[in-house]
């Protein structure tokens, strides 16, 4: 009898949760610890976006900790200087932890911020779509998570305009839009609370990464150049670019991690508030000459700052403005001129503690996470970065621009650490070798090579650009010979570095048919027999008579139309 009760109960459970369900299911989608179903197919959901979403519940789980301890510190400051001390005693026995998600689409991100994340207070999850807000709604419920999120039905600039006040500020805004993420950053840095995060993604790298730079300063207040390195200058360039909508109102970011990553870019960084700190910008932002015929990158600072001790202040600094312009008429490698490009964000990229914890937390947990393995490759990969240096050489281009065979990676990492410069990989390009060492000494290890592999005569003589080069003299002193440290720990581990496409059509996916009411249809059906609706009486103009036959035809056929 006992096992038949539960047998019964068993079936009672399951028959409550199918009630639950939205009616008329066309999808059920099942990621990490949620699950949701959609009764339409014009929400916007992108399967391949996983990565994204487990990477940013990995960082909010340990930003969220963060954000408390610091506003606990902040407030018992306020309290031991006998400032706001009402103010103080709430700060001290609650700190709010409130997320905003402004373009929420499915809810699958908030329903799993809800579950996943610990201590979080609130989660508004907006969508400009009723159609999007309808199925949140739905989905919360059948997640059981009505208690944290609250859905939104407005436009995402003007929710996070309303929230401005400090009182009203989110601990963490998460922008994913489908494209540019411009649009929606002047409100972000306002509606974000002091030690705040902002998540945000960009999925327009053709404009980003070169392919149309006169857009990119449009969208993005920089120039965009093509690059071998592009995917890391993309990067920089909507970091400059969050940092300038944040300088207008005397605040200024803190990069915690920022990652390039199949078709789109996402960074997370804090948001401070302090006039002074953004005196600093300057020194922070870089514009990039860039040679058109060897690919070698020279960074001019916009500004920066020395020493100016006194007596009562001796460790004070004063700004000053760099001499220019860094580089001559034309490249001194290879004798061609450049174009130049920014500006972009010089300052490092990461915070390689915070990273450190973040990979460990995803150790911890990797039940938890369906792209583990792949978040703790590209974290390691991240945290072995050089962080002072910006930007970054390919080896395929190297060899390539003057047509050599291409030496092994090992061999090239070897021979820098050889002539006494650090180096490293970046998470962004498999074939990436990021170095302070000067360009000089880098093309010196390719003549080096070159002596043993020597390049065919014709190649060189069809190739003025690459004779130049390499008819330069040696002025380095390069040993080619293997080192063990050249191998960095992530590769000797065999983490998954760089994951290959797991399906066909992989990327961004389309845009959401219906944005606004049921009315509103996708461009690409909109323009879909555009002409069929013109003056169907109209006369098109036919093809030409290929001969006289044809031309007897057509006469004959307008006569017995005018008849």
């Amino acid at each position: 009898m006992t096992f038949l009760k539960i047998i019964r109960g068993l079936k009672t459970v399951m028959k409550m949760e199918e009630a639950t369900k939205p009616e008329k299911a066309i999808k059920t989608i099942k990621e990490g610890k949620a699950e949701i179903c959609l009764k339409i197919e014009k929400v916007f959901y992108n399967p391949v976006q996983e990565f994204n979403r487990d990477l940013s519940i990995a960082v909010l789980s340990i930003f969220t900790d963060d954000y408390k301890v610091e506003k606990l510190n902040r407030a018992e400051k306020k309290l031991s200087k006998g400032l706001n001390n009402t103010e103080g005693t709430n700060e001290v026995s609650e700190v709010p932890v409130t997320i905003l998600e402004a373009l929420s689409a499915t809810g699958l991100r908030s329903i799993r911020y809800a579950k996943e994340i610990p201590n979080i207070t609130k989660i508004v999850a907006n969508d400009l779509s009723e159609q999007a807000v309808q199925t949140i709604r739905e989905n919360v419920v059948f997640n059981n998570v009505q208690n944290i999120i609250e859905t939104s039905h407005d436009d995402a600039c003007m929710l996070m305009y309303k929230h401005k006040h400090p009182i009203k500020r989110f601990a963490a805004i998460d922008l994913d839009p489908y494209g540019c993420p411009s649009i929606f950053l002047d409100s972000a840095v306002q509606s974000v609370q002091d030690g705040g995060l902002l998540l945000v993604t960009a999925t327009d790298m053709a404009v980003l990464a070169g392919n149309s730079p006169e857009t990119c300063y449009c969208k993005y207040g920089a120039v965009s150049l093509k690059t071998k390195c592009c995917h890391e200058m993309a990067l920089r360039i909507l970091l400059q670019c969050i940092e300038q909508h944040a300088n207008r109102y005397s605040r200024y970011i803190v990069p915690l991690l920022s990652i390039s990553a199949d078709f789109y870019i996402r960074v997370f960084v804090k948001i401070y508030s302090g006039a002074f700190h953004c005196k600093k910008t300057t020194s922070k932002l870089s514009m990039v000459y860039h040679c058109v015929g060897c690919d070698n990158i020279t960074l001019h600072p916009l500004g920066g700052f020395k020493p100016n001790p006194t007596e009562k202040k001796p460790e004070q600094m004063k700004a000053y403005l760099p001499n220019v312009p860094p580089v001559g008429e034309f490249c001194v490698h290879c004798n061609q001129r450049h174009h130049l490009g920014g500006p972009i964000w010089s300052a490092p990229i990461h915070d390689e503690v915070f990273v450190s914890r973040v990979v460990s937390h995803v150790q911890d947990n990797p039940q938890l996470f369906g792209t583990a393995k792949r978040i703790e490759g590209v974290l390691s990969m991240v945290r072995e970065e050089l962080q002072e240096v910006p930007l970054y050489y390919t080896l395929d281009k190297l060899f390539g621009r003057v047509h050599l065979e291409t030496m092994p990676m090992l061999v090239m990492r070897s021979a820098i650490l050889n002539a006494g410069y650090k180096v490293s990989y970046s998470h962004a390009s498999k074939l990436s070798i990021k170095t302070a060492a000067p360009a000089q000494v880098i093309w010196d290890i390719i003549r080096t090579w070159e002596k043993t592999h020597p390049v065919k005569a014709a190649k060189l003589e069809a190739d003025p650009v690459s004779k130049y080069i390499l008819s330069q003299e040696i002025k380095t002193a390069i040993d080619l010979s293997e080192r063990g440290d050249a191998n960095p720990t992530s590769r000797r581990d065999g983490r998954l570095r760089f994951q290959f496409n797991p399906a066909p059509y992989w990327g961004p996916g389309s845009r959401a048919a219906v944005n606004v009411g049921d009315e509103k249809i996708s461009k690409a059906i909109r323009n879909q027999n555009k002409n069929s609706n013109k003056d169907r009486h109209a006369v098109k103009r036919g093809h030409s008579p290929q001969n006289d036959e044809d031309a007897r035809k057509k006469l004959t056929q307008s006569e017995h139309t005018d008849v």
